[in-house]
């Protein structure tokens, strides 16, 4: 089993709340000065952190709160949100990808209601062109297995085009995740990206309330974050042990 790493806490350039890393995007400055995301946290330099939602990067970008974060003039790229946006929707693809290749992936119609039928899926892939009447047969499968459709995550937040890009296959419109870390790594970068759009409905994640799933509960990810009197003092040595941010 892997031990993951606790997140630190950091604050927020545009709202000024301190919260666990894991629901932040660092910034960092390329050397023209640039403000460029860093989603995998290993880029050199000062960071500048912003809550992990497109309107927050749209305001750091709008109300010019990069150059106070990094205290030096700075240019940014018009579209900021949509990059970040993009550069998380191409690695929840490429986690997809990494599942198929893991053998944790089964794709097509017949293949994904045997799968349910047999017990083994932790998460169902529905591109958004999926027709009602395929959606209502998997929910029908959901519910013979498991008494209730919501049983397990419904994703829906890839194109046709992105699932066969992933999957190495053509018209690829319903799949379905096995058991395994690929299937979790799917999960959790389906989870970023759906957090930072926003989105949780029938094209973001599941049915309504449906969420992704435990551990992945946009609710809970998204509930209100209030400053704990302990922060400071552990935001001063998390800087301590990390000076470049």
């Amino acid at each position: 089993m892997v031990r993951r790493r606790e997140p630190t806490i950091r604050s927020c350039v545009v709202s000024r709340l301190a919260m666990p890393s894991d629901q932040l995007i660092r910034f960092v400055l390329d050397p023209e000065g640039r403000v460029v995301p860093d989603l995998r946290r290993r880029l050199p330099g000062r960071g500048v952190w912003v809550t992990a939602r497109r309107e927050m990067v749209a305001a750091a970008e709008r109300k010019r709160l990069f150059a106070r974060g990094f205290k030096t003039a700075v240019t940014v790229e018009p579209g900021l949100a949509d990059r970040v946006a993009g550069l998380l929707e191409d690695g929840a693809v490429q986690a997809l990808s990494f599942a198929r290749k893991a053998g944790e992936i089964v794709a097509g119609f017949a293949k994904v209601e045997a799968a349910i039928a047999k017990g083994g899926v932790v998460a169902v892939l529905q591109a958004r062109e999926a027709a009602d009447d395929g959606r209502a047969k998997i929910a029908a499968a959901l519910r013979r297995r498991y008494g209730s459709a919501d049983a397990v995550p419904i994703v829906r937040i890839f194109r046709s085009e992105q699932l066969d890009l992933a999957l190495g296959r053509t018209n690829v419109i319903h799949a379905a995740l096995l058991a395994g870390r690929a299937s979790e790594n799917v999960m959790e970068r389906v989870a970023a990206l759906a957090r930072f759009l926003g989105e949780d409905g029938p094209v973001g994640v599941g049915d309504g309330d449906l969420g992704i799933g435990p551990g992945h509960d946009l609710k809970q990810i998204d509930g209100p974050t209030s400053e704990l009197p302990e922060v400071p003092e552990k935001m001063r040595r998390d800087r301590a042990r990390d000076p470049q941010d």
